[in-house]
């Protein structure tokens, strides 16, 4: 085992540990994903992060192998994107897609329900591969979810910029879904044909927050993410993601350079009976300068039955959800949070 990674030690049940966690933390932990070139050294590796995903939700994840030139040119790509006019971006609008490929624009949705909307503007990609491969048509029959992205004509290097990125981060997805399953107790490749699914991905900006603190608009409102987990990119320097913990108390979750922030959605949630939690979070801006970041939300395939897993389950813990596909879960979720806010077609939102 590599010197300072960490050491395999015996630990309670997952149901025996679970009836322990309090959720009242104030700190999220960062975890080294450099230590895993060996099973034990994943298999305790698999440890920290069941109890982060037990204690908090979230951890950071450092040395995660996406190399800074990758994340330089998405930022880039971004930071130009988001500058054009509001009317060049909305020819790409996501409704002119399919399945919510495109521009978002501000305060087209609206997550928290107590909330007047979203002030975040976002492009959304789903797969595609930088250069067209000759099985890409197979891959759109086996995936429900592949559909075509749409693309702006500039800035340059924008298709490049985000593709590259997200199969990095895919990547980082692949590793992470054996790390959750040894950190629930079971073979290392349970979730490899049921996590196979392309995820989705957002590029975010979000303008400085002005108005005031009451007026039911923020980046993005208080919400759990609906997928099985979520791979964020956040800009450096720049405070906004907050995470509630069982106390009630919003904590921050400070970018650190080097990083990326994992959180556990809904979906998996559910898939390990609440052993793992899913946290509610939301961003405000009030940095007084825009603010990106890039989240890609790693899901189960659509026909996967979801119900609690036997080692999640026990007598003093049972079962509490009935089976459901992925497929239909996500689905429920995305047009909940669409249909709170409509957007016309110049960019501005209506009730």
């Amino acid at each position: 085992m590599s010197e300072g990674c960490p050491r395999l030690t015996l630990e309670m049940s997952l149901a025996e540990t679970a009836a322990s966690v309090s959720g009242a933390f104030d700190s999220i932990p960062v975890i080294d994903l450099g230590c895993a070139s060996t099973h034990e050294e994943r298999t305790a590796l698999a440890r920290q992060i069941r109890d982060a995903c037990m204690n908090v939700g979230f951890f950071y994840i450092k040395n995660h192998g996406i190399p800074d030139e990758t994340i330089d040119k998405i930022f880039s790509a971004m930071k130009a994107f988001f500058s054009l006019p509001v009317e060049e971006k909305m020819k790409l609008h996501h409704r002119q897609g399919a399945h919510y490929r495109g521009f978002e624009p501000l305060l087209d949705s609206n997550i928290d329900p107590a909330n007047r909307g979203d002030l975040y503007e976002g492009f959304m990609i789903g797969w595609e591969e930088l250069v067209p491969q000759d099985d890409d048509e197979d891959k759109v029959n086996r995936d429900t979810m592949v559909f075509p992205n749409l693309w702006p004509s500039e800035p340059s290097g924008f298709r490049e910029a985000f593709i590259n990125y997200y199969h990095a981060a895919f990547g980082v997805g692949k590793v992470l879904r054996r790390l959750f399953a040894l950190a629930l107790d079971l073979p290392e490749t349970y979730f490899d044909d049921k996590l196979k699914r392309y995820p989705m991905m957002r590029g975010l900006h979000y303008p400085p927050q002005t108005g005031p603190e009451d007026d039911g608009i923020i980046g993005i409102g208080a919400h759990s993410d609906f997928e099985c987990f979520t791979i964020l990119w956040q800009e450096p320097g720049i405070q906004a993601l907050q995470i509630l913990n069982s106390e009630n108390k919003w904590i921050n979750a400070t970018p650190i350079p080097g990083t990326l922030v994992i959180n556990i959605g809904d979906l998996l949630s559910r898939w390990t009976n609440n052993i793992f939690r899913s946290t509610v979070h939301r961003a405000i801006n009030r940095s007084g300068v825009r603010r990106y970041s890039i989240p890609m939300f790693i899901g189960a395939n659509p026909n996967v039955e979801v119900e609690p897993l036997p080692s999640c389950v026990s007598p003093e813990r049972p079962a509490k959800y009935e089976t459901i596909t992925s497929g239909e879960y996500v689905r429920r979720h995305i047009q909940e949070m669409y249909q709170r806010s409509r957007t016309t077609s110049d960019g501005t939102a209506k009730a």
